[in-house]
């Protein structure tokens, strides 16, 4: 069976179908820019073009970077606030004339990862870190999604993590490798802290160069980069979409 699968970021748009019983994209990833200013209306005929681009009728699991309820959005720390308290499923759903699912982007990396990836067969905590344009996260105790844990917004030293350790901080200060890790393995720390979770697994493009940050954190709880990489938010979202089959 295969669904659309697409994730809304920060600075892209991809795409491509998954088959949601291997986890494996059927046709090369497709990707758009991410519109500038990243209003409603811009990303989602961004959308629709990512779905003309397969000639897709079918069902898509959607993502979006923010907190993601019944289909509406609630919040858009690094897109356009028009998305706060949007019908982001029925304003998809409307441009593309598919059955639609829009679901957080980090709670779908995650699932991806514990279906497919480095959380498979894993029971107890895991918690889902996408190091990117912000920090997203996902919960999971015993393979069950506590959903919209948006950690990347707790406060560190009066600022919120994604502001001191995200990739795009990374990329903005010319930071080496050091010291980012050391602004990196600060937040872990601090995760930690408040959930105690038996594993942490690391997403987001920055996640292929996990050897170069890597020995700065300093964590008890056992440290993995993620298995699908930048594919997780497709591969999640496809399959958190499959019951519009």
């Amino acid at each position: 069976m295969q669904i659309l699968g697409i994730d809304i970021g920060g600075s892209g748009i991809k795409g491509a179908p998954v088959n949601v019983e291997t986890g494996e994209l059927t046709a090369e990833r497709y990707r758009i820019e991410t519109p500038s200013p990243s209003t409603p209306e811009l990303v989602t005929d961004a959308v629709a073009e990512l779905a003309k681009h397969f000639e897709w009728t079918g069902p898509i699991g959607c993502t979006f970077p923010g907190v993601v309820r019944d289909g509406l959005t609630w919040t858009a720390a690094n897109v356009d606030t028009g998305w706060i308290g949007l019908d982001a499923h029925r304003l998809v759903q409307r441009k593309t004339n598919c059955p639609v699912l829009v679901i957080n982007d980090a709670d779908a990396a995650g699932i991806a990862e514990m279906h497919f990836g480095a959380g498979r067969h894993q029971g107890g905590t895991v918690i889902m870190i996408t190091l990117g344009t912000g920090i997203g996260s996902a919960i999971f105790l015993n393979g069950h999604l506590l959903p919209n844990a948006e950690l990347g917004h707790l406060q560190i030293r009066g600022k919120d993590a994604e502001h001191r350790a995200s990739a795009r901080i990374r990329e903005e200060k010319a930071l080496s490798w050091k010291r980012w890790g050391a602004l990196v393995n600060e937040y872990f720390q601090y995760v930690e802290f408040l959930f105690s979770p038996n594993l942490f697994i690391v997403g987001g493009g920055v996640s292929k160069k996990y050897d170069k940050f890597f020995p700065y954190i300093d964590v008890r709880a056992e440290l993995v980069p993620a298995l699908l990489r930048n594919d997780a938010g497709i591969v999640g979202a496809a399959y958190a979409a499959r019951d519009l089959v």
